[in-house]
C-alpha cells in the first residue's frame, strides 16, 4: 500500500523570528562545533553561483549542505551588493530540512534571519571563549547593516557592551543605525566614527560586518590585547592575518578552498597553512573554533596578545538552529502545511 506523502511545513520570516526568540543561539552553535569535533556533525561541499546583475552589482547564490546530530538539510543564501540601494536587504534565502529516513523535504523556512543569527552567535561564542563577555564594555562596528545589528543585539543580550563606535562608508546609514538602536538598546552609548582607523583604535573588540572585497585594516590599528572578529572576511589586511598572536578559523578546508578571500589566497600561495600543519615561511592558523570552544586550545592568550577570529561560515550552524526552530514549530503547530 502506497503511503501518502506528508505535507511540507513552511515557516515565514515572522514565524522564524518568533521561534528563534525562544532559542539560545550560542548554545546551538557551540553544540554544533562540538558535534563537528566529535564527527557527529559536519558539512558537505558548498556550491557557489556568481554573476553580475544588470546594474553591475555583484550577485551570488550559495548552497550549504550539512548534517547535525542526525538532522540533515541545506541553506540557500543569495545576495546582491546593489540591494541596499534598492531599499532591499542585501541577503535573502531559504533553509530546507530533510527526513533522515526517507530523505524527503519536511520543512522549508525563511533563511536570512537564521543565517544572520548563526553568524552572530558564532562570533559571540568565539569571543566568549577568548574573554568574559562581561568585560567587553566597548566595541567598534565596521558596517551598519543587518550583521552589525544582529551582532550588537546578541552581545547586549549577554550582558556586554556599554559603548559603540560605528563606521560606515555612508554616514547617513551610520546615523540612522545609531538613532534606531538608541531606542532599542538605550543602555548603550553610540558615537559615529569619522573613519575606520579611529573606530578600531578606540575599542578592545572590533566587529567587521561590511561587504568589502578589499582589505584595509592594518595590524598597526589593532590595540594591544584586542580581538578582531573578521565576519566579512576581507576587512583585515595581510599583516593582520599573518602577524597577530592568535588566529582562529571555523573550518580550514572551507577557508583554504575559497580563493576569492584573502586568507584563502594566502593559503593557495603557501603563505598560510591550517592548524597543526607546518610549512616553511607559512603562517600556521593556531586552531579551529571547535578546539577553542571545547577548551582544548593550550596556548595562553595574554592581556597584550592580539586575536583574530575569522569565521568563514558553516552550514552546520544553520541546520542546528533550523532543527530547533522546526521542532518548536511542530510542538506549537506553527507555520503553514503545504500539500505535495
Amino acid at each position: 500500500m502506497r503511503a501518502e506523502p506528508r505535507p511540507l511545513r513552511y515557516l515565514d520570516g515572522a514565524t522564524v523570528r518568533s521561534l528563534c526568540a525562544e532559542i539560545d543561539p550560542l548554545t546551538a552553535v557551540t553544540e554544533a562545533f562540538l558535534g563537528v569535533r566529535a564527527h557527529r556533525s559536519g558539512v558537505a561541499a558548498e556550491a557557489a553561483l556568481r554573476w553580475q546583475a544588470p546594474d553591475g552589482a555583484a550577485a551570488r547564490s550559495l548552497v550549504l549542505p550539512a548534517w547535525h546530530e542526525g538532522a540533515y538539510g541545506c541553506k540557500v543564501i543569495n545576495a546582491s551588493l546593489g540591494n541596499p540601494d534598492r531599499g532591499l536587504p542585501r541577503a535573502a534565502g531559504l533553509i530546507l530540512l530533510f527526513d533522515s529516513e526517507t530523505a524527503e523535504p519536511v520543512c522549508v523556512m525563511e533563511g536570512a534571519h537564521i543565517s544572520a543569527l548563526r553568524t552572530a552567535a558564532v562570533s559571540v561564542a568565539a569571543l566568549r571563549a577568548v574573554r568574559p563577555l562581561s568585560t567587553v564594555d566597548r566595541v567598534a562596528l565596521l558596517g551598519s547593516g543587518v550583521q552589525a545589528r544582529t551582532h550588537l543585539g546578541l552581545l547586549a543580550a549577554h550582558g556586554a557592551v556599554k559603548s559603540v563606535s560605528v563606521f560606515d562608508l555612508s554616514p547617513a546609514r551610520s546615523r540612522a543605525f545609531a538613532e534606531d538602536l538608541r531606542t532599542s538598546l538605550p543602555q548603550i552609548e553610540f558615537e559615529i566614527a569619522a573613519d575606520p582607523e579611529s573606530a578600531v583604535r578606540s575599542a578592545p573588540v572590533t566587529l567587521a560586518c561590511t561587504t568589502t572585497t578589499t582589505p584595509y585594516v592594518p595590524l598597526a590599528w589593532l590595540p594591544e590585547g584586542s580581538v578582531f572578529v573578521n565576519v566579512s572576511l576581507d576587512d583585515a589586511a595581510e599583516d593582520v592575518l599573518l602577524g597577530v598572536e592568535h588566529l582562529f578559523v571555523d573550518d580550514w578546508h572551507l577557508v583554504s578552498e575559497d580563493d576569492t578571500r584573502l586568507l584563502g589566497r594566502l593559503a593557495g600561495a603557501g603563505r598560510a597553512t591550517g592548524p597543526g600543519t607546518e610549512a616553511p615561511g607559512a603562517r600556521q592558523v593556531d586552531a579551529d573554533l571547535a578546539t577553542l570552544l571545547a577548551g582544548a586550545y593550550e596556548r595562553p592568550i595574554t592581556s597584550t596578545d592580539r586575536t583574530v577570529i575569522n569565521p568563514f561560515g558553516m552550514g552546520v550552524h544553520d541546520v542546528a538552529l533550523a532543527t530547533r526552530v522546526h521542532s518548536l514549530a511542530r510542538d506549537k503547530g506553527a507555520g503553514m502545511l503545504l500539500p505535495r
